[in-house]
């Protein structure tokens, strides 16, 4: 009886200890969070339709109780709006996991997402194939979309197969692994997949069979944590799969001090603040730096932890969603941009040329010419096939953002007599252009598809856009064009921007990124970027 009440004794204080060092770590959680929100707040002052500086950074935010000024989440819905008329209300023709996250973060804000610029988001997740062509993916996060308002699931009339809750939870059990977890594809069991798949399913644990893969997925990932608390994804021990892992503990209703996700004294928690740097988000990996993905969703878990603390509704019920109302008259362009950069008025309204009716890209070249943005060969004829060279377009990237001259003589290949002297030059005084050496600029020279990726995103940044997207990112956006691979190093990360913006149509197999861009294709891409930044 003796060895019993000892053993009984030591559990009390095992657990004593645990749930004091979980109430230790409260402070830490609050300051990391107010920290944290600050640094995103700053660093992403006009987020866009994306999985990075995007509708995580709003969600989080949103979510987060700090005080971020209306504006910043009025700017944004706008910027969805915008985007979803440009899209025609299609955000991806597969990816449907694209109106998830947008559903999320609209929720977050308080907006209806059935009704954005005459769209109902809502609507593709009614069509049960196409949401799960991802694969495990598209239920799980249908789920957490659909379950965060309570929506109801429209009844898509253009559907094969309408979708229905149950669909979506049989679909995520049936792909349970046998150890337990779940993946995207394969045996082998995924940290990340696994913790999304608990997310999907915690309000569904009066169900047997969803209780039983949930205990059976916690048990896995309980064995899954190393001996300092942490968890890996495609073997690499990463930030954001301990991020996951909170997320769907706090949604579960399970305490970070359960003693089945303590390893030798350490939380996940505790694991994953050791990538925090701080005042500057969070790393990927440990030896790396701080990377934009890995800090929203550390920033979200954080949040979902306090929430958890304060007795709060959980990070996907938003019940008590912010309520942010949009004004009627929100100016123009985008939080946070350059100030210098102007909105160009219509001067020469109705503007167009014989070679460009019915072009594709008709619409984008006269808005341009109507603006003096962009000039024809001559008064009729805009030639839309032929090739820019580099000091036209520098030309109208400087007319496009309505910049003021700047700058002195850089290049010897740029003289006072040369047309696009002050063009050139302002376009390198704002960081838009480079040369193609210290002295040189090569005006003459052709714009390259890659080029231009590169000098629309510089041109992108100064309108306020945000423009960081990490390597691996970048790698997953491009990873569906054939020749994403004949890329320049230094170009991937604008032209994955450009592409997941887009300001890049994504409707071809190919990049081809050494060849030269078209002056039809330029005006598009200006005038895409220029309407994401509400400065047309």
């Amino acid at each position: 009886m003796k060895k019993s009440l000892s053993f009984f004794i030591c559990l009390i204080i095992i657990f004593s200890l645990s749930s004091h060092i979980f109430a230790a770590d409260i402070d830490t959680v609050n300051s990391v969070v107010n920290e944290t929100s600050e640094y995103l707040y700053e660093s992403v002052p006009n987020p866009q339709v994306g999985s990075t500086g995007g509708e995580w950074l709003v969600f989080g935010l949103a979510r987060s109780g700090a005080d971020i000024p209306d504006e910043y989440f009025e700017n944004y819905y706008q910027t969805v709006e915008k985007y979803i008329k440009y899209c025609g209300g299609v955000l991806h023709e597969k990816k449907y996991t694209e109106y998830s996250r947008v559903i999320l973060a609209l929720t977050a804000i308080g907006k209806n997402p059935a009704e954005v610029a005459g769209y109902n988001l809502l609507m593709p997740l009614g069509d049960y194939e196409k949401t799960i062509w991802q694969g495990i993916n598209g239920s799980i996060w249908a789920l957490i979309a659909l379950d965060s308002g309570n929506y109801e699931i429209p009844k898509n009339t253009n559907a094969n197969i309408q979708a229905t809750r149950e669909m979506y939870i049989k679909n995520i059990l049936d792909n349970q692994n046998s150890d337990g977890g779940w993946s995207l594809s394969g045996e082998a069991s995924n940290a990340d997949v696994t913790a999304m798949a608990l997310q999907a399913l915690s309000k569904y644990q009066n169900d047997e069979s969803v209780k039983a893969a949930t205990e059976k997925a916690l048990l896995l990932m309980s064995e899954s944590q190393d001996e300092n608390g942490g968890l890996s994804s495609w073997e690499t021990e990463n930030s954001e799969s301990c991020a996951q892992m909170i997320v769907a503990l706090c949604e579960l209703g399970i305490s970070l001090d359960d003693p089945r996700f303590i390893k030798n004294g350490n939380t996940i928690l505790d694991n994953m603040l050791t990538y925090y740097e701080k005042g500057n988000g969070f790393k990927h990996i440990k030896d790396g730096t701080v990377n934009q993905m890995a800090t929203e969703q550390c920033f979200y878990a954080l949040v979902a932890i306090k929430r958890f603390n304060e007795g709060k509704s959980s990070l996907y019920s938003m019940s008590d969603a912010l309520s942010v109302s949009v004004s009627d008259s929100p100016g123009y362009g985008l939080f946070g941009k350059n100030p210098d950069v102007q909105k160009m008025d219509v001067v020469s309204p109705g503007k167009t040329f014989e070679d460009i009716i019915v072009h594709r890209n008709q619409s984008a070249i006269e808005a341009l010419a109507a603006r003096n943005i962009i000039n024809g060969k001559n008064e009729n004829m805009f030639d839309p096939q032929s090739t820019m060279t580099r000091a036209e377009f520098a030309a109208i990237m400087v007319r496009g953002l309505g910049l003021p001259v700047k700058g002195n003589s850089v290049f010897a290949d740029v003289t006072g007599n040369d047309w696009f002297f002050e063009y050139v030059n302002t376009a390198y005084c704002f960081g838009i252009i480079k040369g193609v050496s210290d002295t040189e600029f090569n005006p003459n020279g052709t714009i390259t598809r890659e080029e231009s990726a590169i000098m629309v995103a510089r041109a992108a940044k100064l309108c306020g856009m945000n423009t960081d997207i990490g390597t691996l990112e970048a790698r997953d956006v491009l990873a569906g064009f054939l020749d994403y691979v004949k890329a320049s190093d230094w170009s991937v990360s604008a032209l994955a921007f450009c592409y997941d913006n887009g300001i890049l149509p994504d409707d071809v197999m190919e990049i081809k990124p050494k060849e030269a861009v078209t002056r039809a294709e330029i005006a598009q891409m200006l005038y895409n970027m220029l309407s994401l930044s509400k400065l047309i």
